[in-house]
């Protein structure tokens, strides 16, 4: 072997373990984000997010997935929601006309006879949904549908720019854009617009 062959390949070796020393370690940068979560997450108490159900999957939904709020857990949201009817509802930690309605769900949830209803966090941290959650009072069990302009529950369930956004899930699979009201103020128009959209 030649010197200038030596030296190559030493330069070479160094360059590889400079690079390995270099790179982020897989356990600690994915340690660092569920520990900042870990408070709160313990302060918003969510519900559990939905198990899949019985029967198909809802097919607007198949095949997509979110993070559960709550625990960080993948929960696959078309079979989550299949089987019984569910009001999805789409909202964010900086929409205000949101700040009023998580409230308004989470009363109508603990009516009997309300379908079960899923928040769906989009376009903002998701340690900020927590906190907002934690403030308002709001349980819900919801998903994290990321914090840039598109996730894959928005894309599936083509959400309209202004939020909040609601959706029934019908017990056969269909989902129906509840349009009227966009926001619900009080328990009374929960319950109507689940009844028109059965």
């Amino acid at each position: 072997m030649t010197r200038v062959t030596k030296w190559a390949l030493a330069a070479a070796v160094l360059a590889v373990a400079l690079i390995v020393a270099l790179l982020p370690r897989g356990s600690d940068s994915t340690a660092k984000p569920s520990e900042d979560l870990a408070s709160a997450r313990s302060a918003a108490a969510l519900q559990p997010c939905p198990a899949p159900g019985p029967g198909q999957p809802v097919k607007q939904l198949d095949g997509v997935t979110a993070d559960c709020l709550g625990d960080g857990s993948n929960v696959d949201v078309g079979r989550a929601l299949a089987g019984a009817p569910v009001l999805v509802n789409v909202w964010a930690s900086w929409c205000e006309p949101c700040r009023t309605e998580l409230p308004v769900l989470q009363e109508y949830a603990r009516q009997p006879g309300a379908v079960r209803v899923l928040g769906v966090q989009v376009q903002s941290p998701a340690k900020d949904g927590l906190n907002l959650l934690a403030q308002l009072g709001v349980h819900l069990p919801s998903v994290y549908d990321g914090d840039g302009q598109s996730g894959p529950v928005r894309a599936a369930l083509k959400v309209p720019s202004s939020l909040p956004a609601s959706y029934l899930v019908t017990r056969g699979g269909e989902v129906r854009f509840i349009a009227n009201p966009r926001v619900f103020g009080n328990t009374d128009q929960v319950r109507a617009a689940v009844g028109e959209a059965s």
